[in-house]
C-alpha cells in the first residue's frame, strides 16, 4: 500500500511567523495528518530582515510540525511572492498570518481574498488584538 503524500502547506507570515497562534495552528495541522510546510516571508524591507525572521521562526515551526520546514524569502510585493511560490512549487493550501487588523498592511490590501483567487484553499490565522485592558495589564506587569 502506497503512503499518502503529505499535504503541502505554504505559510505566509512575517512578524507573526513565531507567534503562539500560528505555532498552535501548525501543531494542530501536523497532528491531524501528514503535512509538509514552507514558510514564506514576503514584504521584508531588506533581505536581512527576512533572513533573520526565517532563522528565528523555522526552529519553532519545525518543533510544532515535527519535521523540516522550508524557508523562502519572497521579495517586496506580498501577492507576487505568493503567486511565484504557488507557481514554482506544488502546494495544496496556504495559511496567511497577518498582524492584528488595525496594523495589517496585508489586510488593507485585501491580500487574503487576492490569494484565494489563485485557486487554493486559504486559511487566515488571525492574531489576537490587544484590548486596552491587556495593554494596561502588560504595562503594569512590566514594572
Amino acid at each position: 500500500m502506497a503512503r499518502a503524500r503529505p499535504t503541502r502547506i505554504l505559510v505566509m507570515a512575517h512578524r507573526t511567523a513565531s507567534t503562539p497562534v500560528l505555532l498552535d495552528e501548525i501543531g494542530r495541522r501536523a497532528r491531524a495528518a501528514p503535512c509538509a510546510f514552507a514558510l514564506l516571508i514576503p514584504d521584508a524591507p531588506k533581505r536581512k530582515v527576512a533572513d533573520w525572521t526565517l532563522e528565528d521562526a523555522i526552529p519553532l515551526l519545525e518543533r510544532e510540525a515535527h519535521g523540516k520546514v522550508h524557508g523562502v524569502a519572497g521579495g517586496p510585493d506580498a501577492f507576487e511572492a505568493v503567486q511565484r511560490a504557488v507557481r514554482e512549487e506544488d502546494f495544496d493550501e496556504i495559511i496567511v498570518a497577518p498582524l492584528a487588523t488595525q496594523r495589517s498592511r496585508w489586510r488593507r490590501r485585501d491580500l487574503v481574498h487576492r490569494i484565494a483567487g489563485l485557486g487554493l484553499p486559504v486559511t487566515l490565522v488571525a492574531q489576537k488584538q490587544k484590548s486596552i485592558i491587556d495593554v494596561l495589564d502588560d504595562s503594569i506587569s512590566m514594572k
